[in-house]
């Protein structure tokens, strides 16, 4: 979910088109649970092939991604490493309410009331070793770079475009902002072709909000984020008038706040300091249309048609790239 900065950042509109010829850095997790989450069916069910696993992460992915490469834009996903020991308590949390949404889902689906199922459903979402290593599997045969995290997948996008490997960093977190991506962008969905693209420049929105990344990390410390709690009663506006005038231990102070279950040192590292896998290899390949329809449509069973149509959107990933006539 990330750290609630809606109030004090103003994203800027763009378009597809400013993205043309970027490479960006998409975090995979946050990409993977949108696919899980909205790739259902009537009654909230995820898509399944004949063996009963999940393909809905492989329909999205294969859409979504050649829909992004058509529009000349080069994606490369990166995936979480290990959590955090602070995050411990948000992903118990986030347990939780799954199996909270999953036992409704099936009640609703007992009495044939799909409308809640699928609501219900949407929340049910989760995560698995299959979903990570069939994704990353398919994203090998579209010729479709991956980078494997040590720890948050934002915190490596952010040092890959500090690096100059990427453009920008596609997520739905603000804590990408924490981690120090220079360029965000958000709602890189192309939803029905379309696309409500936002985004956020680290260096404008310290600017408009007169701080500084540190300051930065110490109002989200205040507001809450997965690794801790935050302040009772502190938001995101609250926080950024506190933070002009007072150190965080200076505000902690003050409010009397004295047990503390985290040191705030240590989770500014977590922020300012996040271990990155520096050893990463980037390079787009030729999409493979052959291990693209055995995989998807011998072993998940999607329609031929409907991939080869699909892969054909994978052109302009290699301007060599043979067409799809001289295959078959």
């Amino acid at each position: 979910m990330g750290v609630k900065f809606k109030d004090i950042v103003s994203p800027e509109e763009i378009n597809l088109k400013d993205l043309e010829g970027r490479i960006v850095a998409i975090d995979a997790y946050n990409t993977l649970y949108q696919f899980l989450s909205g790739i259902r069916q009537r009654d909230g069910s995820p898509l399944r092939d004949q063996e009963g696993n999940v393909t809905s992460h492989l329909s999205g992915i294969l859409y979504r991604t050649s829909s992004i490469v058509e529009k000349g834009i080069k994606p490369i996903y990166v995936f979480d490493g290990a959590s955090s020991e602070y995050k411990s308590k948000t992903i118990e949390q986030r347990r939780a309410v799954r199996e909270e949404a999953e036992k409704k889902w099936k009640e609703a689906q007992a009495r044939g009331d799909d409308e809640t199922a699928r609501k219900y459903a949407i929340r049910s979402s989760r995560m698995s070793e299959y979903i990570i290593e069939s994704s990353k599997e398919l994203l090998e045969y579209m010729g479709i770079p991956y980078v494997q995290a040590q720890g948050e997948g934002e915190a490596q996008g952010a040092y890959m475009v500090q690096n100059g490997d990427a453009w920008a960093v596609a997520s739905q977190d603000y804590d990408c902002l924490l981690f120090g991506a220079p360029r965000i962008i958000r709602n890189l969905t192309l939803s029905g072709g379309l696309s409500n693209l936002e985004y956020l420049e680290l260096e404008k929105v310290l600017s408009d909000i007169e701080l500084t990344r540190e300051q930065l990390v110490d109002v989200a410390l205040m507001v809450g984020t997965d690794f801790n709690e935050g302040i009772h009663g502190i938001g995101a506006k609250t926080g950024l008038k506190l933070i002009k005038n007072n150190t965080l231990e200076e505000i902690l102070e003050q409010k009397e706040i004295t047990d503390i279950p985290i040191e705030p040192d240590e989770l500014r590292k977590i922020f300012l300091n996040h271990n990155v896998n520096k050893d990463y290899n980037i390079k787009f390949k030729k999409v493979n249309i052959e291990k693209i329809c055995e995989f998807m449509c011998e072993q998940h069973g999607f329609s031929q048609n409907r991939v080869l149509n699909v892969v054909n959107k994978m052109k302009k990933l290699n301007s060599t790239q043979k067409s799809l006539e001289d295959w078959f």
